[in-house]
């Protein structure tokens, strides 16, 4: 299966297939098999999702759309998101993002656009979740 790393820049489930977007590749697998490339890729760098999802909660405070370290080495921190379709996004390959009407223009660090059916501020709140984890995270 799949190992996530810096170049991934986000997973996407749209019902039928996920996609899994690098800086400079693109892989689609059949089905829903995000929870699958997160716990591989979680365990690949040394814990477990469920391992890591406790760990955010207890850092945080938080208990819904929580975001994962998936390698504090290598700074992998992603965040979910869902509206219609599954979202997971590496927050740092996010490069910076704005509102639309009714969408969120995201933009990444290899210059991929991508827009996204959520609203500004579900997002703006997920980047502040993963700030939040990472610095609480890097300073105990």
């Amino acid at each position: 299966m799949f190992k996530i790393s810096n170049n991934t820049l986000f997973i996407e489930f749209d019902g039928t297939n996920t996609l899994v977007m690098e800086a400079d590749a693109d892989y689609v697998f059949d089905g829903d098999v995000i929870n699958t490339i997160l716990d591989e890729s979680c365990i690949y760098y040394g814990r477990s999702l469920n391992g890591r999802i406790k760990g955010s909660k207890n850092i945080i405070g938080s208990y819904y759309k929580l975001p994962v370290i998936v390698s504090e080495r290598n700074n992998i921190v992603f965040f979910p998101l869902k509206k219609g379709n599954w979202w997971w996004i590496n927050f740092n390959s996010v490069k910076y993002f704005e509102k639309t009407s009714n969408e969120v223009l995201v933009s990444f660090k290899n210059e991929l656009k991508k827009y996204i059916s959520v609203s500004y501020t579900i997002f703006n709140n997920q980047m502040l979740k993963c700030s939040r984890l990472w610095l609480v995270y890097t300073t105990r």
